[in-house]
């Protein structure tokens, strides 16, 4: 890591104490560098950490251990040059477009006629002369996403922070304002040393970046970080590029194996994701994933297999979206992935193609062999005399190792899953799990009750 970085980080971590003293681990101990002249893209799954990271870098948060430098020097003791571009505009809706881009610079003292003056020329770099009077409300998203640029650019940042600054644009004006920030960053025409972008975004990553940080989860911590040595422009149809977004597919959907980066010079190789007492449970649904299997069948050849790319783009999926579907059928075994295609199992494709009743059963086999979670809850409510168990028995035993609001997650999922499979129901009033025959018995008793 090089010691003349404009923001290094050494072994920083983000934690939270709980009450058993043990903590919830958010990101691991990291070391990661921000150098000049480089445009950095971190990538990772929902929950890994990608947000809590920038905001350590930016000195917004402190972390839990480790040290952040600015310079060489501790960023807590430095008065750095950084700003932020958010994926929500976060514009002042009672002030003008001018006012919003002064507001900065008014914040750091600067005189009226100054400040006026820098802010028009960099509405003008980003496109919005002609602008400066207008109120937000009047203004398209591409537009106030511009403005969000301007005010971020206007106190002349060392570096710039974006967190997902495209995903609330739509495609053609994402596309756009892409191309801009390239055009502004080879021209030099913005003061900018630096650029570190967050976003779920495979392809963006590629197309922007000069480097790309994969990060994996529980807890967050670096998988790959990679240069990119593609010249710019790049064509997304070009078989390096494709190679690339295949290979961080593979890195995200294959927490188990590390992949060789290919062609790449400098690639690193980082240790593999911790494993759990308890696997995650993906985030989807009986039917998302049963809907998943029967498309993969139709896009596949004929030994099953696809290419998880194209089928991203295919059913014009995000990262986000895709994954965690995926990621339940592969921990279901319905799914094989391998390097970065997919391959439906044999048990899947009986899945896939049954009627729902049988649909069910495979389900519940699968459920029971393959999570801890479900064969947990299956097993205590069948060894109670009374077949019920509180949530709260399970909460205590999650919350050891997610945060609190994960554990909720994770319950829900897996009372989600639970019901589908017939293994059990929940009690929502009570809070309790609860056989269905026991909860049908009940409810014959109650109906009993009221006629006599």
């Amino acid at each position: 890591m090089s010691q003349d970085a404009i923001i290094r980080a050494e072994k920083i971590e983000k934690y939270y104490a709980q009450p058993s003293e043990n903590r919830i681990q958010v990101i691991a101990q990291t070391d990661l560098s921000i150098e000049a002249g480089e445009i950095v893209a971190l990538l990772g799954p929902s929950g890994s950490g990608k947000s809590t990271l920038l905001r350590m870098l930016a000195g917004l948060s402190k972390p839990s251990g480790g040290n952040v430098f600015w310079h060489g020097k501790p960023i807590q003791t430095q008065t750095i040059n950084v700003s932020i571009v958010f994926q929500s505009f976060a514009l002042f809706p009672w002030l003008t477009v001018l006012e919003n881009v002064e507001a900065p610079l008014k914040a750091r003292g600067m005189g009226p006629s100054d400040r006026r003056e820098r802010a028009l020329a960099i509405l003008d770099t980003v496109g919005l002369d002609g602008f400066q009077s207008a109120y937000p409300k009047e203004l398209s998203g591409g537009m106030r996403q511009r403005v969000g640029f301007a005010r971020a650019l206007v106190v002349e940042p060392e570096v710039l922070f974006m967190d997902e600054p495209f995903s609330a644009l739509d495609v053609l004006t994402a596309e756009n304002l892409r191309s801009e920030l390239l055009e502004l960053w080879a021209k030099k025409t913005i003061p900018t040393q630096a650029v570190f972008i967050v976003t779920h975004n495979i392809e963006e990553a590629v197309l922007l970046a000069d480097r790309i940080i994969v990060l994996g989860r529980n807890p967050g911590h670096v998988r790959t970080d990679f240069k990119v040595t593609l010249a710019h422009p790049r064509d997304r149809k070009s078989g390096p590029f494709t190679q690339l977004v295949d290979y961080i597919y593979k890195v995200l959907t294959r927490p188990d194996v590390m992949p060789e980066v290919p062609r790449i010079e400098d690639g690193k190789t980082v240790r593999d994701q911790r494993q759990m007492h308890y696997e995650m449970l993906p985030h989807a649904r009986p039917g998302g994933i049963a809907g998943l299997l029967e498309m993969i069948i139709d896009m596949s050849d004929s030994s099953g297999r696809a290419d998880i790319y194209k089928v991203a783009d295919e059913l014009a999926f995000e990262i986000d979206d895709l994954l965690p579907i995926v990621d339940a059928a592969q921990l279901l075994r319905f799914l094989k992935v391998e390097e970065g295609d997919v391959t439906i199992t044999p048990e899947g494709r009986t899945f896939a193609e049954s009627e729902i009743l049988l649909q069910k059963d495979l389900f519940r086999k699968a459920a029971t062999e393959h999570v801890l979670l479900l064969r947990q809850i299956a097993r205590a409510l069948d060894n109670k005399r009374d077949h019920t168990v509180p949530e709260e028995f399970f909460l205590d035993m999650l919350d050891e190792q997610f945060s609190d609001e994960e554990t909720r997650r994770q319950l829900e999922t897996a009372i989600n899953w639970g019901r589908y499979a017939e293994l059990f129901d929940f009690d929502g009033s009570r809070r309790r799990f609860i056989l269905p025959e026991e909860e049908e018995e009940e409810e014959e008793e109650t109906a009993e009750a009221g006629t006599e």
